[in-house]
């Protein structure tokens, strides 16, 4: 299991990132960051739109740009929002993740006062589609 001041360093990288969010609609910013299966860390926050259809989710924002560097499994994502309870994925982002996760890939969903959960995909998505 991963070491607790590991875990708060990446709740603070996600509280920093979060600052950069664009949610004008909602003001409800999320920062997210993947650590992929190369050890590289790749960012993500939520960005709307007055369309809300065309409005991404920090997570899935996070998980694009690792694919993007090459990533190809997810080896620990966190999440953070400002929830009273640690945010929860959308059942978008929960299909997303299961994509480049496995049994191993650790979730990380937290609040800012950095209260927070550990999940495996399978917790959280129990049914996924697969092809």
């Amino acid at each position: 299991m991963l070491d607790e001041n590991y875990i708060c360093y990446l709740i603070e990288e996600c509280i920093k990132i979060r600052d950069n969010a664009y949610a004008d609609y909602s003001a409800f910013k999320v920062g997210a960051l993947i650590i992929d299966d190369n050890n590289e860390m790749s960012f993500g926050v939520n960005v709307e739109n007055a369309s809300y259809g065309l409005s991404i989710c920090a997570e899935r924002n996070a998980i694009f740009s690792a694919v993007t560097i090459g990533m190809k499994k997810i080896k620990i994502l966190c999440v953070v929002g400002d929830s009273l309870s640690p945010i929860s994925p959308c059942g978008a982002c929960r299909q997303v993740i299961s994509e480049f996760s496995d049994k191993d890939t650790v979730i990380i969903l937290s609040n800012l006062e950095k209260k927070y959960k550990i999940f495996k995909i399978d917790e959280l998505l129990p049914y996924s589609f697969k092809l």
